[in-house]
Order: C-alpha cells, then structure tokens, then sequence
C-alpha cells in the first residue's frame, strides 16, 4: 500500500516538474500572440501598412511624405483616417477599412491617423497662417494657373515646367504624362501647398523673403493643378498611334 502511495507521489512531482519547465521551453512566446483585430500600436500598424508606400519614417516613400507636419495641418486627422479607410480614388492607395474589402478595424484605422498626427505632427508648423482648402471647391483656370506657375514655380522648375538643372540638381518633369498618369489632382493640390521639406520644395507660402514675396492663394494653387493636368495625355507611355 505505501509503494503504492509513494509511486503516486512521484507521478505527481514529476507532472509539476514538467508544466514548471514548460515556461523554459525554447523557443516558446512568453505571451499569447494577439490577433491580427487586437494590434493597436501605432509603430506595428504603420510598418505593416504604410510603411511600403510612405517610407519607413514618413518620408521617402514612392508615395507622399506624411512626415511632413504641413502636410498634416494640412489634410487634418479625419481626412487622413478617411483616405486610409476608404483609399484615395484615382490612386494606388487602397482601402484599408474592413468595409472596403481591407484587413484593418476602425479603431485600427484610428490609431494610425491619430499616430501620424501625434510622431509627426507640429501644432505650429503654419506659423499662424490659415492653409488652403484641403480639396478645391471650384474649377481650375488652366490659362491662369500657367501665369502663377511662372511666378512660384518657374524658378525651381521651369517656365514650361520641364525642369531646370543647377550644377548637379535637376528637377524633374512637373507636365510629363508618364508622370501626370501616376498622380491624382489631389496629390498634386497637396504637394504645391505641403511641399517636400526632405526635397526642398517649399510648401504653398513659398520663398517669401523676397521683396512683395505672398502667399499663393487657393484658387493660384487651384488654377495650378489645372495647368498640369491639362498636359495629361490618354495613352501615356506609349509614342506609336494605333493604325
């Protein structure tokens, strides 16, 4: 009888002994994995969504910079959200949200614009100024936006917008249809008034040190993005006609 007990006992122990060492195993997660659903850090979700397209920091993507804190004052929290939610039309840029056939929550969605905003952000990065509208509320004048191209623009990129070269700087075609093809109006709306800081290109208040030096308006950026969309061509890429 008391073998008997002692061998139960030493099964007993050894079990323990066993589910203790489990903890040590090799290789084991100290945690319990999360679901895709449960991830809400702003850094995972961005490099697992963003990142691709927008650059490891923000910045030196394919896509636009979003590191960018006039970029940011720029567009606002909620249209960052809804542009990754929805995606961006006429653009590469896909819907995130679950609802439009994507993988992230709402509340994931969340995260990442309110993450940009907060990394990225700066409350004061338009210096007190009120930037144009987001989107344009009228119609282009393409006929004027050439004029005000040649007073902010020429300078950096041409009267004709093809592009200047200044020793070793050269800057690219602003009205080459390959590139019109692979660029929303929007996109172009935002980067005349955000800029690219990492290229120096100055946002919408451009050089303003020179003497009588403003602002562009929203409708010069508006008439703007009218001039070189105008140069958008149906078949870009491809120099033969059909027979």
């Amino acid at each position: 009888m008391n073998l008997r007990l002692t061998g139960i006992s030493m099964m007993a122990c050894t079990v323990v002994l066993l589910c203790v060492g489990c903890k040590n195993v090799p290789g084991k997660p100290e945690a319990e994995a999360k679901r895709p659903e449960q991830v809400l850090q702003f850094p995972v979700l961005y490099q697992e969504n963003c990142a691709a397209c927008h650059g490891e920091s923000g910045k030196e993507g394919a896509a636009i910079s979003l590191a960018n804190p006039v970029y940011l004052a720029f567009a606002g929290v909620d249209t960052i959200q809804k542009a990754t939610a929805n995606g961006v039309a006429e653009t590469l840029m896909p819907g995130f949200a679950q609802s439009h056939g994507g993988m992230l929550t709402d509340q994931q969605i969340a995260v990442i614009a309110q993450g940009m905003v907060t990394a990225w952000g700066n409350t004061n990065a338009l210096g007190g100024q009120t930037a144009p509208a987001y989107a344009s509320s009228s119609a282009g004048d393409p006929v004027q936006g050439q004029k005000a191209f040649t007073t902010f623009c020429a300078s950096c990129h041409g009267g004709d917008g093809t592009g200047v070269s200044r020793g070793k700087l050269r800057t690219g075609s602003l009205v080459d249809p390959a590139y019109l093809a692979l660029i929303s109006d929007q996109g172009l709306r935002s980067l005349i008034v955000a800029g690219q800081p990492q290229e120096g290109m100055p946002d919408w208040r451009s050089d303003m040190t020179g003497a009588g030096a403003r602002a562009m308006t929203g409708q010069e950026v508006t008439d703007i993005v009218a001039w070189l969309a105008s140069h958008r061509i149906a078949t870009p890429g491809q120099p033969y006609q059909n027979p």
